[in-house]
């Protein structure tokens, strides 16, 4: 008895389960800017990247569905600029906590 799984009709679920990361950078001036993006095993090298530079790494599936579609440089939307301020904050409660560490 074969142990091989019947093929999936990849048409609906092949990009919903795809894992999405996209990095943000954000200077102060303006709003924050995508710098990079990617799904699959680019989404997985972000993340390691982040993780080996001691980046904050925040899960938000949706979030991260919506701006791996921003090209590249580009500003976030204006309508996700309320949930990309609440991210910023969280890191800089993060950073300030491990800052008074030192």
């Amino acid at each position: 008895m074969s142990n091989t799984k019947p093929p999936q009709d990849s048409s609906n679920n092949k990009s919903s389960n795809k894992k999405r990361a996209a990095a943000l950078e954000y200077t102060g001036v303006g709003a924050p800017r995508v710098v990079a993006k990617g799904e699959g095993y680019v989404a997985a090298q972000i993340e390691a990247v982040a993780q080996k530079n001691d980046v904050p790494l925040l899960q938000d599936s949706l979030l991260a569905e919506v701006l791996v579609n921003v090209p590249l440089g580009d500003e976030i939307p204006e309508n996700f600029y309320f949930a990309v301020a609440e991210i910023l904050a969280h890191v800089y409660r993060i950073n300030d906590s491990i800052d008074s560490y030192e």
